[in-house]
């Protein structure tokens, strides 16, 4: 009698895993329609939503996975009550404990260990859902072609471009090392969808639209055997009196613009000793002694040990990085691309 008794509740907790996870689904379906602006999956419920949603089966995941609720909080960007809170809302919503709870760390029940392997299985469905319809909605596979500037991209694109990658594995990305006016042009000509550039001068961004991603600080590049490598700062006024390396004005014009604002107030007539059409060319010869460069300092992230970047006084104002696009048209997966970008300047 007790085993039967035993047998007819766990059904009924196994019920109502089914309900939640069959609510959770609807939820899926429902937010995969909204994102892709999918009206017909939505009017004919436009009053009905799940109660459980796909985040409250990841906050349970994630404690679970962690057995700890402070971990998992910590793991999510959550704070410990709001999760605990979270927590309690599912059970109250299932009528069971899913954990066994000490002062230390929690551990599934006999019921949340059937409910653990289930919502996992519904993230798993949710992901492969939201990637694939992705996939549809962006014209499956394809490729993207992305203009960018290595020293000014280093801290945005690499984590922009692997974010998109698990999102669209199908859609082949494919990056340009491009001078300013080159990333431009393409852009026109629609050999490339999206730039990430300094911004240019105004009477450069015809037909195209710019959106700031990033402020870059000024610093003076010098090799290690400069004997300005042992200052801790170098005046702009002693920066004029040496050697400048820069990059080709008729490809890089925002450079030209830098330097005009860097020497403003300093009386003496620069000594551009040569230009470079490329990030390599310009660390080469500032390696090699032929002079000092003005660069960005991301630059660091390309030269590593190479060169030594030096603050300035007063400082310059700041090189502006962002994106570029053309104006009558930025294309599904660009302005997929452009988000994930969107959301990692966050992170600088």
């Amino acid at each position: 009698m007790k085993s039967m008794m035993k047998r007819e509740a766990f059904d009924v907790g196994q019920q109502r895993i089914n309900a939640v996870i069959a609510d959770s689904l609807f939820a899926l379906i429902v937010e995969i329609a909204r994102g892709l602006q999918i009206d017909s999956l939505i009017s004919p419920f436009p009053l009905c939503s799940a109660r459980m949603e796909l985040r409250h089966l990841r906050y349970f995941v994630a404690v679970a996975q962690q057995e700890n609720v402070s971990r998992a909080a910590l793991k999510l960007h959550l704070s410990q009550p709001a999760l605990s809170r979270q927590i309690r809302d599912l059970e109250e919503e299932l009528g069971f404990s899913l954990f066994e709870r000490s002062a230390k760390s929690v551990r599934l029940t006999e019921a949340g260990s059937i409910f653990f392997k289930e919502a996992q299985a519904v993230l798993q469905h949710a992901d492969a859902a939201v990637n694939a319809a992705r996939e549809v909605a962006f014209g499956g596979t394809g490729e993207l072609h992305i203009g960018y500037a290595p020293s000014l991209t280093a801290r945005i694109l690499p984590a922009a471009l692997r974010a998109f990658q698990s999102e669209l594995p199908k859609t082949r990305v494919r990056l340009h090392d491009l001078s300013t006016q080159e990333m431009l042009n393409g852009l026109r000509s629609g050999a490339l969808q999206l730039a990430f550039v300094v911004r240019p001068p105004a009477r450069m961004l015809r037909e195209l639209q710019f959106e700031e991603l990033a402020r870059e600080s000024i610093r003076l590049a010098v090799s290690p055997s400069h004997p300005f490598a042992r200052k801790r700062v170098v005046t702009v006024a002693e920066a004029a009196t040496q050697p400048l390396v820069a990059y080709r004005r008729e490809d890089f014009p925002e450079y030209q613009s830098l330097l005009d604002a860097a020497f403003a107030t300093v009386k003496t007539r620069l000594n551009i000793i040569a230009e470079h059409e490329s990030v390599s060319s310009l660390i080469a010869s500032v390696e090699a002694g032929a002079g000092v460069a003005l660069v960005s300092e991301s630059l660091t992230c390309v030269s590593g040990i190479r060169l030594k970047l030096l603050p300035l006084s007063p400082a310059p104002p700041p090189l502006i990085v962002g994106a570029a696009w053309p104006k009558k048209a930025l294309s599904p997966r660009a302005e997929q691309f452009l988000k994930h970008a969107e959301v990692h300047r966050n992170d600088l």
